[in-house]
């Protein structure tokens, strides 16, 4: 039962992260820009002005937008998917659908954060990633641990 919560706790957290890393403001960030997969925030004349990604390359914009929030849905359904194997799976069997579900959660923010890492801001010398970013890459290690203890688990026998 420890065991249960303890997978039960981590992936909402995990799908937390997911979300915070997909819709806060800190993908790459300056002194006077933050940027995340949205939009802008620039800092001019002492007020945050929010603007729109004109400049970056749409198709990996959009690219990392879609894969983010498909990391979000797939992480999400494969909460609800486990609670339900955990009521209709026999005994004894592997939670294999939840395991794929959540693997494709973990391909899809890696593709994201790894096509914003090869495709956005290559040539800046200024600023850096922000905790947005890191957050990505910690969901991606997060959920292929999870995808894999759902793979290896197996709903116990009483």
């Amino acid at each position: 039962m420890l065991v249960l919560a303890g997978i039960i706790v981590l992936h909402i957290t995990t799908i937390i992260l997911l979300l915070v890393a997909t819709i806060d403001n800190a993908w790459w960030i300056t002194d006077t820009v933050s940027t995340d997969l949205w939009g802008r925030l620039e800092l001019k004349n002492s007020i945050w002005h929010y603007t729109n990604l004109e400049d970056y390359p749409q198709e990996y914009l959009q690219t990392i937008q879609a894969t983010s929030v498909l990391a979000c849905i797939f992480a999400i359904l494969a909460l609800f998917v486990f609670v339900a194997q955990l009521f209709t799976l026999p005994k004894g069997q592997r939670f294999i659908f939840t395991g794929i579900l959540q693997l494709i959660a973990c391909l899809s923010i890696m593709i994201a954060a790894s096509i914003y890492t090869a495709q956005l801001h290559t040539d800046e010398t200024v600023g850096g990633y922000g905790h947005s970013y890191i957050l990505a890459w910690i969901s991606f290690v997060l959920t292929f641990l999870l995808a894999v203890t759902y793979l290896v688990l197996r709903k116990k026998s009483e």
